[in-house]
């Protein structure tokens, strides 16, 4: 259930709703809003009945949440989270593009991905330092050595850095090197590392389960905002189907599904979806017509030569042509921003 307090409600007032609730045995969430203070009841074993709350000063109604997941629901914020890293936005009538190569291999294939991707506009860097890979005598990624490579590209291009940890442990290193968290498709329902992302000082992009259905997805989401952390991208990177004519499918309704059900932030990895090269252009522009934050693709200049995933990279080519065709696709807004980045890089600033 939810509290909402009325526009003149004291901090005393808001202080008796937190303590009735916690009389309860249950756990009081303040959500400070814009126009409104709200104040969500979590781990209620059942039914809350809201008469006691209704006689409390300084409070306006209460709201029955019929969702399993509470923090991350419209219903609980109605409001669009943002992610911000420096000047970068991520939600609302924000556009953003992550690329890079699946995984880091060198410095130098780093670097040169780096500077060709931020020249055409993308402000956040995807790169694979720990790679989970099916096969255990796949590359398995560089460790802390790729994650040194990846601060060497936020310093020399000036992009944010998006990349994977596996488990706790590493999610300690990561936090320490990346902007952003990722937790992939294979950890979504890993709930050690979740609460470990959940207590991060860093946003937390957390992409959707093989095989998970959108509220088994929220409800990982909701494991990470119930341990503090409020900054959370979603990510639709295609489910497992019977279709064989690509890696996975991408589900393109989960996206507009998502927005209605949740204030996060979510963006598709068509990349993954596809793991076809042809097809990843394509499903960009569905991704972004169907209303997506954002997008996360692979790039590589030497797909061929590329130690994972080679086959679903975009040449830097192919990313330039990617941008060009799904700018008519976005709003306004996002389109000038978007060109905005680009010149300014063009313009090497």
């Amino acid at each position: 259930m939810l509290v909402v307090m009325s526009s003149y409600a004291t901090e005393e007032e808001i202080a008796q709703v937190v303590m009735a609730i916690e009389q309860q045995g249950n756990v009081a969430r303040v959500i400070q809003g814009g126009e409104r203070t709200a104040i969500g009841i979590l781990q209620n074993r059942g039914p809350v009945d809201p008469a006691p709350f209704l006689l409390l000063p300084g409070v306006k109604e209460t709201i029955p949440v019929s969702k399993p997941y509470k923090l991350v629901s419209r219903e609980f914020e109605q409001t669009d989270t943002i992610v911000t890293l420096g000047d970068v936005a991520i939600g609302g009538d924000h556009f953003v593009i992550i690329a890079g190569p699946c995984a880091v291999e060198s410095e130098t294939q780093a670097l040169t991905i780096g500077r060709a991707v931020r020249s055409q506009g993308a402000r956040l860097y995807r790169g694979g330092a720990y790679k989970p890979r099916t096969s255990p005598y796949s590359f398995q990624g560089l460790g802390e050595e790729g994650l040194k490579i990846l601060a060497k590209v936020r310093e020399e291009t000036g992009l944010y850095i998006v990349t994977e940890a596996m488990d706790r442990e590493q999610c300690d290193l990561v936090e320490e090197y990346a902007d952003i968290i990722q937790i992939g498709a294979r950890n979504m329902q890993n709930f050690s590392l979740l609460n470990r992302a959940g207590e991060a000082r860093k946003p937390v992009l957390l992409k959707r389960g093989l095989s998970a259905t959108i509220q088994e997805w929220l409800m990982a989401a909701e494991y990470i905002m119930a341990k503090g952390n409020r900054n959370v991208i979603l990510c639709e990177r295609g489910v497992r189907t019977f279709a064989d004519h690509s890696r996975n499918t991408l589900d393109l309704s989960a996206i507009p599904v998502v927005k209605q059900e949740s204030h996060l932030p979510v963006i598709a990895d068509p990349s993954h979806a596809c793991g076809r090269r042809d097809q990843v252009i394509p499903m960009s522009k569905a991704s972004v017509a169907a209303g997506t934050h954002g997008l996360m693709v692979e790039v590589h200049h030497e797909p061929e030569k590329a130690l994972s995933d080679g086959q679903q990279a975009l040449f830097p080519t192919q990313f330039t042509q990617m941008v060009n065709e799904i700018l008519p696709i976005l709003t306004e807004k996002q389109r000038r921003r978007l060109l905005e980045d680009r010149n300014q890089r063009a313009d090497g600033s």
